[in-house]
């Protein structure tokens, strides 16, 4: 009893009425402004702003027009082999020399290009229709590389027309030539399967090892070109390796995609 009647005596006194209060340091102030003039800078800047992002993925150096996998017309025993891995040879060029009942068939290319790979050899017996070699379709000595990066199919819709590229060449040390620049041309918004890749490449292993994690979005990139490098194709350094490129090497391509605003990112 004694306490409420001290507690009613204080409200009913006026004397302490009349003190000023403090609602907040001026520290406290200049916290909460800078607080709320941050919060505008970021909400203006994930409107307005832009961030750039990359995709990496497998590439491989190639003519860009394909290949295909020669075979036998005929079967018997190979006693010549008429080509070299590597060699470039116009259409109507033989490759091997096949022994038969009937007598000796040669076996030619049917469209002008570069032996990547040969799958027969002296003496061996090949049934009609046996891979006897793979040939990647080339239609001048002086042809331009081009570069095909297999890009997950989820990043696809994400590459602008003519986006940069940034290719490590496998056979060239990056820490010392730096990388190879190149350009999208085109991107193949369908989906590749293992035996498109195969008959593309002239190459089963490589469709199995590009659709590995799902079946990848092909994209052709065009390599810059320049007149002062041996390899004739421009490089973050300076000169670039000193040696030519040849086609059938492996890569890997960092593609920039499309630039978002981080507005975005938020939004469903």
């Amino acid at each position: 009893m004694q306490f409420r009647q001290q507690a009613l005596a204080k409200l009913q006194s006026p004397e302490e009425l009349d003190l000023p209060v403090r609602f907040a340091r001026p520290q406290g102030w200049l916290v909460l402004s800078v607080t709320v003039i941050a919060m505008a800078a970021a909400s203006v800047w994930a409107v307005t702003g832009s961030v750039a992002s990359t995709v990496s993925a497998p590439a491989i150096l190639t003519y860009g027009q394909g290949s295909y996998v020669l075979q036998s017309p005929v079967a018997g025993q190979v006693t010549a082999v008429l080509a070299k891995e590597g060699e470039r040879l116009p259409a109507g060029s033989p490759v091997l020399k096949v022994r038969t009942e009937q007598g000796d068939t040669v076996v030619r290319t049917l469209d002008a290009g570069r032996i990547t790979a040969l799958a027969a050899s002296v003496g061996q017996i090949i049934g009609t229709g046996a891979n006897v070699a793979a040939v990647e379709k080339v239609a001048r000595a002086n042809a331009a590389l081009y570069a095909t990066v297999y890009v997950p199919a989820e990043n696809a819709a994400g590459i602008p027309a003519h986006a940069s590229v940034d290719l490590t060449v496998q056979s060239v040390p990056s820490q010392e030539y730096g990388v190879l620049h190149g350009e999208v041309k085109s991107v193949d918004r369908s989906a590749q399967s293992a035996q498109r890749i195969a008959a593309f490449l002239g190459d089963s292993q490589l469709g199995e090892q590009f659709t590995e994690k799902g079946r990848p979005v092909a994209v052709t990139v065009e390599l810059e070109k320049s007149s002062t490098t041996e390899s004739g194709y421009e490089w973050s350094s300076a000169d670039g390796p000193p040696f030519r490129l040849t086609s059938m090497t492996p890569a890997t391509g960092s593609i920039r995609l499309a630039d978002r605003r981080p507005v975005d990112w938020l939004l469903p």
